[in-house]
């Protein structure tokens, strides 16, 4: 059965939970994602370390500018004399100097290309860190769709047992029951309480998870089906897709060429360099005459040895950029098994989702036929409480595998790459990073960051 085939029933399966009335405040699975990609702390400390990274193109590019430099040195001596007395000398000197390298084997320009990738690289990292944090904005949604329902089940079943232990004390009263069915229905009662208070903690757990993802309490949580927009049509197209599109790929490929750079920067220590040098000296004092002088240098540099430290750098920089060449195959790997591996848990998730409602359906039956036959004595307490634990057992499933569908289909277009803004439509306006390199990227000078601080 293909996955639109599978998606399809289970949006017929579950359309009972999803006409479910609602406050018109509830919070939707795609407002919890929007409101994690604006407020999540992790994610903004990682906008603010990717405009740090832009700053390494500037710092990169000053290699090609000039470097100025002004000077100014003062001198005051006393000098004893038999014939004239003591006598003050002073005498001072100002200037301005400026240097420009010329050529420096290449080194600047490689230095500003590997700068540019690192940004390249760490806005695909970014753009993997905003994705996981929807993925997990989207799994503590699903998990408080989980954890509510799970309450709703153990509270029907608390209030079952009751009735099932005042029935038995009832039997017992007009001698139809015995002491035994008592005992049994309050154990089950008891052990129901345990777990209904056992299910509240995990709740209140999921919505301590919640409030620290997205950054607001969870209001009106409702059911909600596994993602649709941006999903595969088949395994094979979402493995392409994510080897195309996944975020961490594409940071590797961009390390690589900063990585392959940074050889060229290190091959460049071993070339030439040109130096210009322009100054303009201005003398003052008694001891010498007023004067200024000016002059230019040119100064040309031919490394010859430098006690084996630049062969050394090259090494080292050919074996980083061997070293990413295989985090991109690794990368490639890791992306391949996590899209089979989601795939995989969707496909099983729906299919338990439509085995427990054939479970929930037959128990159900079950537990009515338990009851009636108890009534005329053909069974007992116990055999009402078992059916009723089997109840429990395939509702609680059903709301387990519910969640695992939703979370394992949103791990997929996060394995794919597609579990971004852009794609899933959320409201909210999203982060462009290429906008604050735009504004630094070629700053010559300037102690504010681009919002002023």
């Amino acid at each position: 059965m293909s996955f639109v085939r599978k998606t399809a029933l289970w949006a017929a399966v579950s359309t009972s939970l999803l006409l479910v009335p609602h406050a018109v405040s509830a919070e939707t699975i795609f407002g919890a994602m929007a409101k994690a990609y604006a407020n999540n702390p992790d994610l903004n400390a990682a906008r603010a370390g990717l405009r740090a990274t832009d700053e390494g193109v500037p710092i990169a590019k000053s290699g090609y500018r000039p470097q100025v430099s002004a000077t100014a040195t003062g001198t005051l001596s006393r000098v004893d004399r038999e014939v004239t007395g003591s006598e003050d000398l002073h005498s001072g000197q100002v200037g301005i100097s400026i240097t420009q390298t010329i050529f420096d084997g290449f080194q600047t320009l490689n230095n500003v290309r590997a700068a540019e990738s690192n940004v390249f690289s760490s806005r695909e990292t970014l753009k993997a860190n905003e994705i996981q944090i929807l993925l997990t904005a989207a799994q503590s949604y699903a998990n408080i769709v989980r954890d509510q329902q799970v309450v709703s089940i153990r509270r029907q079943n608390l209030a079952f047992l009751r009735e099932q232990l005042n029935a038995a004390e009832a039997r017992l009263d007009v001698g139809e029951g015995t002491r035994t069915d008592v005992s049994q229905a309050q154990a089950e009662l008891a052990q129901a309480q345990s777990l209904l208070v056992a299910a509240v903690a995990q709740l209140k757990q999921s919505e301590a998870v919640y409030v620290q993802i997205v950054g607001a309490a969870p209001t009106a949580i409702r059911q909600t089906g596994p993602a649709t927009r941006g999903m595969p049509r088949s395994l094979d197209q979402a493995v392409a897709t994510g080897l195309r599109e996944n975020p961490q790929i594409l940071a590797a490929q961009y390390s690589v060429d900063s990585a392959g750079f940074q050889v060229k920067s290190a091959e460049g220590t071993m070339l030439p360099g040109v130096v210009l040098q322009g100054a303009v000296t201005r003398n003052t004092g008694n001891v010498n005459a007023d004067n200024t002088t000016a002059s230019i240098t040119a100064r040309l540099e031919v490394p010859i040895y430098q006690g084996g430290a630049e062969y050394g750098q090259i090494r080292q920089a050919k074996e980083r950029l061997g070293q990413q060449r295989i985090l991109v195959d690794s990368a490639r790997a890791e992306v391949q098994q996590t899209v089979v591996s989601a795939h995989a848990q969707l496909e099983s998730a729906l299919a338990r989702i439509t085995a427990s409602r054939s479970q929930i359906s037959a128990a159900n039956l079950a537990l009515e036929g338990v009851v009636e036959e108890r009534k005329v004595g053909q069974r007992t307490t116990l055999d009402v409480l078992d059916a009723q634990q089997d109840v429990l057992i395939a509702r609680e499933s059903l709301a387990g595998a519910q969640r695992d569908a939703v979370v394992a289909s949103y791990a997929l277009l996060a394995a794919m790459g597609r579990l971004t803004v852009k794609v899933q439509g959320l409201q909210v306006a999203e982060y462009r990073p290429e906008e604050h390199y735009e504004a630094v990227k070629d700053k010559w000078f300037g102690l504010r960051t681009v919002d002023g601080r």
